[in-house]
């Protein structure tokens, strides 16, 4: 017993001391610039192979949206691929490919990335392209057109299709009365059918601008030299003044809301989401955040973690189980858990096991010993997030999304560290309560045959 805990100890020393050791020399190696348009430039120097990460992040995602154009941040991402006076549709990525380079682009609630990773010696010529769409975009309405047909396919395959994505639509829809994020990122069927490429370009103008953009630059580079290059490609665009941002706060929720979704499945599902707070700007030092983190890793952080332990392997209630917490972002925040029902068991059976393994950590707490277990993986996992330059990249561009500063990142790592297991209980006691829940179950319905589905077509028609 004494050689197994003092083995312990030691890789927890170790793996602290590594992280630490690679924490301060991300932050030691991390520049940070400002140009006079407004773009915020931050480059990390890794010089530990000969390749870039090239990242433009605009603070415009589908919480900007308005009702009416849902989707349209993500359908100008696909537009922003149709060329520019200069580089014709499709060009882009064939030049970025030919370069030896890979490159992509996602749309989230808080933002709209792009990126391109290049060999180190072709960073200019993939900034030069990116510099060039920034402000100088041009489509066609015939473009536009073929694209989404392209969106409202990718809905049908990623939601209409997938009873999981159908589910959690709707647990979002419910769950927000007045925050955006009640709207999907790909938006409704409806607006899509509806819009126009004059949306697009509306809001393209209103948010493509540098002093609405964040480049993140990681890998073999020399900051200096980096700076000159992106004041030539991309200080020449200009700033402009850009849309006034409504808070469109949450009002508070008063009891709990369900909703129930009918479509073709193999198995019930069942997600149960509370209100709880999120870490604000300027704010590091309030521990619930962090407390909430740790617990959704107590819950489901490992393989052996509370729920899975008990709903999937000893109880067998559901065949899997996760859960979901974002500590950091620009709207409210949900405590998420959800499960698949195993064969024969039903969900009201679930959310009981669910409700009992919360209510043990609401009385009882939690042990020390599975605290530390796992702080350690989070130490661990920043690690390995560091040996990537890409991940670099995409940890430094999404904090700043969010309006934290990179610099915040290693002082959130810290303060998880101090938590105690009487602060995870005390935050699992005070927000997982019902008048802040919302329950979304998915009642499977028998899947069509293709037949079925042919004569539906042609019924249709």
């Amino acid at each position: 017993m004494r050689s197994t805990l003092l083995r312990f100890s030691f890789s927890l020393m170790l793996c602290c001391s590594s992280a630490w050791a690679a924490t301060e020399a991300g932050q030691a190696n991390t520049h940070e610039f400002q140009l006079s348009n407004g773009l915020k430039l931050i480059v990390r120097e890794d010089h530990r192979a000969p390749t870039v990460a090239h990242m433009v992040w605009y603070r415009a995602g589908s919480m900007d949206e308005v009702n009416g154009k849902t989707g349209v941040a993500h359908v100008l991402e696909h537009m922003m691929f149709k060329g520019t006076d200069k580089v014709k549709s499709g060009e882009f990525s064939r030049l970025v490919a030919a370069v030896g380079g890979r490159e992509n682009a996602f749309t989230s609630r808080d933002y709209t990335a792009y990126f391109q990773q290049v060999e180190k010696s072709k960073l200019n010529e993939v900034m030069k392209l990116e510099a060039d769409r920034m402000s100088n975009l041009n489509f066609d309405d015939a473009e536009f057109l073929k694209e989404i047909q392209v969106v409202m396919e990718e809905r049908r395959l990623r939601t209409e299709d997938n009873p999981s994505s159908l589910l959690n639509e709707s647990l979002m829809a419910t769950a927000y009365m007045s925050s955006p994020y009640r709207h999907p990122v790909v938006g409704w069927m409806n607006d899509l059918v509806n819009m126009k490429a004059a949306d697009a370009r509306e809001w393209y103008r209103s948010w493509y601008k540098p002093n609405n953009a964040t480049v993140v630059i990681a890998g073999d580079v020399d900051p200096q030299v980096i700076l000159q290059a992106v004041e030539k490609y991309y200080g020449v665009a200009s700033a402009r003044d850009l849309p006034e941002r409504k808070p469109q706060i949450e009002p508070p929720q008063k009891g709990i809301k369900r909703v129930q979704v009918k479509a073709p499945a193999d198995s019930a599902q069942l997600a149960m989401a509370w209100k709880v707070p999120k870490l604000q700007v300027g704010k590091l030092d309030d521990d619930e955040p962090y407390a909430l983190e740790l617990l959704a890793a107590v819950l489901d952080g490992y393989d052996n973690a509370r729920l899975n332990r008990t709903l999937v392997k000893q109880e067998r209630v559901v065949n899997d189980v996760g859960v979901g917490y974002d500590m950091i972002s620009r709207g409210p925040e949900l405590f998420l858990i959800s499960t698949s029902m195993a064969k024969g068991r039903t969900v009201e059976q679930a959310e009981s096991s669910i409700r009992k393994a919360l209510k043990e950590i609401v009385d009882k707490g939690i042990l020390e010993s599975e605290l530390k277990r796992i702080k350690v993986r989070i130490l661990s996992d920043q690690i390995y997030k560091r040996d990537s330059i890409f991940g670099q990249a995409m940890e430094i561009g999404s904090t700043e999304m969010a309006g934290f500063s990179w610099r915040d990142i290693d002082v959130m790592l810290e303060r998880m560290q101090a938590i105690t297991p009487t602060q995870v209980q005390a935050v699992a006691k005070k927000y997982l309560v019902d008048k802040a829940l919302t329950i979304a179950v998915l009642d499977p319905q028998a899947r069509q045959s293709n037949d079925s589905k042919q004569g539906e077509n042609r019924a249709a028609q």
